[in-house]
């Protein structure tokens, strides 16, 4: 019988075979993909990375108070759902939109083991850039860093989206340079955390008008700002069309120069059902794996669009036409990769920033960095505020009403002249704020001009403060609103850009025999593997 006054050293063993024999280090599975060039390479061998992937998320919500459904907090679903896309060679999923506020530790193991990677979104519906009326502001920094708080722990996080078509057409480029300050400033953000280093880059959807120009501006300019990784929401492949019919030749050509991977962030035209997937062959040529590093099928889960693999009900999931022919094809893939060691000079090379023309109009100087802190400092000294009785939807008759007697510069962001007020990125709230006292200070300071109504009161306790002086908004380029020449992928590119955590003790024991060691180490593989034994004396 065996002594278990020896129970410490058993722990210790237990451990020990856990990790080493019971399990596989998701680690080895998913070792994180790092960026050279205009590809994708796996950190641990140089090899390199396409995508195989599928979009994967539904409309339901989680829970009354969210809009959508995080598919990587319910365990349950994960579990059910991870033998598809085994079947269907999946490599990365496609989620749009994360909760922080749930666990991701069962879903994110789950495909960690099954070698599934994960590109996720940094925006959820109610806070993402507006294209409309772009900002880069607190409430958006927060929330992006916040999913990145939570996911640069999993070594199979891909990627991170810091936008997806937020500039639609020619007449909302502008919004363009607000994205690419969130991609600065995320970026920025991984580095001064100590994280690892994980790619954040862009999707954007195919417009004629404007799908060179905005690949260029997000892969242009210094390491620091420019994305990581573009995705393009690609659907000029229906039917049985063909590598120079579809346009695929010709998207090739377009993007050939680029100076950072590039893949389809969704594809899978449904103009014909079922869909055939017949494109996916061509994707995985030699054709285009110079150019371009895979892609992801849209999508998942049969709705209302009918762009479906699967439908579900409850727990039951089944697979449809689409399914079939779609893995058919990514099964039969036999694709040539390349290897980071074989990357040239070129690989740290950039383009040229596309030039302000009809058809493109965001600046090359971007926003300035949001500086929560300066916010604060700001605020603390306004004597005149908006009440807090005010609901924010009537925020826009206020800004109307008091911005035609005041400069309201500060509070403003431009990206086309590339100008940005020193207020621009803070809340609403404090923006209000701070044009309502601007006026009430242009108006010597009289009762009656913190009014509006009574939608300003006074603040008894405002602070004495000198934030407002001599302040340089941070995180903006130093180049003019017009600067930069014109250029295209497809012309020649231009100028180079270019915690292990540890611990020690001591453990003092008597030092036991070889045939105990022995003992203990069946015992615990055993319990742990789920192996049963028969131990007699």
């Amino acid at each position: 019988m065996l002594n278990f006054k020896f129970a410490p050293l058993l722990a210790i063993f237990a451990f020990f075979i856990q990790s080493s024999l019971c399990s596989t280090n998701t680690s080895d599975l998913t070792p994180p993909v790092e960026v050279v060039g205009n590809k994708f390479y796996f950190s641990n061998n140089g090899s390199q990375f396409l995508m195989r992937g599928i979009a994967y998320q539904q409309n339901t919500a989680n829970d009354s108070s969210l809009s959508f459904q995080d598919p990587l907090a319910d365990e349950s679903t994960c579990q059910r759902d991870v033998k598809y896309f085994q079947e269907l060679n999946t490599n990365v999923l496609r989620v749009y939109a994360v909760n922080t506020s749930l666990n991701h530790d069962a879903c994110m193991n789950i495909f960690a083991n099954a070698g599934i990677y994960i590109i996720a979104d940094l925006s959820e519906p109610d806070l993402s850039i507006n294209r409309d009326s772009p900002e880069w502001n607190l409430n958006l920094y927060q929330r992006y860093t916040d999913v990145v708080d939570m996911f640069q722990n999993y070594t199979n996080v891909l990627g991170f989206f810091a936008g997806n078509e937020v500039t639609n057409n020619v007449t909302n480029t502008d919004a363009s340079a607000f994205v690419k300050a969130a991609v600065r400033d995320v970026k920025k953000y991984i580095s001064d955390k100590n994280y690892r280093t994980i790619p954040v880059g862009y999707s954007s959807n195919d417009d004629e008008e404007t799908r060179v120009a905005i690949a260029d501006y997000f892969s242009c300019g210094e390491s620091s700002e420019k994305a990581d990784f573009f995705g393009i929401n690609m659907y000029e492949w229906c039917g049985n069309a063909t590598f120079q019919s579809s346009g695929y030749e010709a998207r090739t050509e377009e993007f050939q120069n680029l100076t950072i991977p590039i893949f389809f962030s969704e594809y899978g035209c449904n103009a014909d059902l079922p869909r055939r997937f017949t494109e996916v062959a061509t994707i995985f040529s030699t054709e285009m794996t110079d150019v371009w590093s895979g892609g992801i099928v849209y999508m998942y889960f049969q709705e209302e669009n009918d762009y479906g693999l699967v439908s579900v009900n409850g727990n039951s999931v089944s697979t449809m036409a689409d399914f079939q022919y779609y893995s058919s094809e990514i099964n039969n893939i036999s694709p040539s990769y390349a290897n980071s060691a074989s990357a040239s000079a070129a690989a740290t090379q950039t383009l040229a920033c596309p030039a302000i023309a009809a058809t493109w109009a965001a600046s090359e100087n971007l926003p300035p960095t949001p500086d929560e802190s300066y916010c604060n400092c700001l605020s603390s000294g306004f004597k005149c505020v908006v009440s807090d009785n005010v609901d924010s939807s009537d925020y826009g008759d206020l800004f109307g009403s008091v911005c035609a007697d005041v400069d309201c510069s500060d509070i403003s962001a431009n990206g086309t002249s590339g100008q940005y007020g020193k207020v621009s990125f803070c809340s609403d709230k404090d923006k209000l704020s701070y044009v309502l006292n601007a006026y009430y200070e242009q108006e010597n300071e009289n009762s009656s001009a913190c009014n509006f109504s009574g939608s300003a009161s006074i603040n008894s306790g405002a602070s004495s403060s000198s934030c407002s002086s001599n302040y340089t908004p941070s995180g903006g380029s130093s180049s003019n609103s017009s600067g930069g020449n014109s250029s295209s992928s497809s012309s020649k590119s231009t100028s180079s850009s270019t915690s292990t955590k540890k611990s020690s003790g001591s453990y003092s024991a008597r030092q036991i025999s070889k045939v105990e060691i022995l003992a203990i180490t069946t015992i615990v593989t055993g319990f742990m593997c789920g192996i049963s034994f028969v131990i007699f004396d």
